[in-house]
């Protein structure tokens, strides 16, 4: 397989998109917060110091996909279409994050949607660390991406 973010010296490029077709780009990604249970039930009751966890986790994420292309170097700047970050409770003492970003565009979303879930478990951890300092932060994961020339991925989980 070609690594297409080297040019011809080996030095780091931006991959040349000029060429490529616009399509429809969406991608889902997921990832975990684990915590003390008595924890998650402060966040849940909306009781953190800081204000509702979950509600500034959302916006944090949904600017973090807005903001990839200054964060991760070869990515290219995005007019993103839609971003969607929800929020499943796994009783007793962990908090899973998913990101669906979607756009009309000639590269993929993939890395929009890796870093918004990213920044929206950072910002539970940030906001709730004054009580709980051992929250672990796993499972990044890209789950599906739909668009483009390679076509269609889905994770088997």
């Amino acid at each position: 397989m070609e690594l297409t973010h080297f040019n011809e010296e080996g030095r780091a490029r931006m991959v040349e998109v000029t060429e490529k077709q616009e399509t429809v780009r969406t991608a889902v990604a997921a990832g975990e917060i684990t915590m003390r249970p008595e924890t998650l039930e402060l966040i849940l009751d909306k009781k953190v110091a800081k204000g509702d966890v979950l509600a500034v986790a959302q916006v944090a994420g949904i600017m973090a996909a807005k903001k990839t292309g200054d964060l991760i170097p070869m990515c290219h700047p995005l007019n993103l279409t839609g971003v969607d970050i929800s929020f499943t409770i796994k009783v007793p003492d962990t908090i899973e994050a998913k990101a669906k970003v979607t756009c009309v565009g000639k590269t993929g979303v993939e890395m929009e949607a890796l870093t918004a879930v990213s920044v929206t478990l950072l910002t539970i951890y940030d906001m709730v660390k004054a009580v709980e300092k051992g929250m672990v932060i796993k499972n990044i994961r890209l789950l599906e991406k739909t668009g483009g020339k390679s076509g269609d991925y889905r994770r088997e989980e």
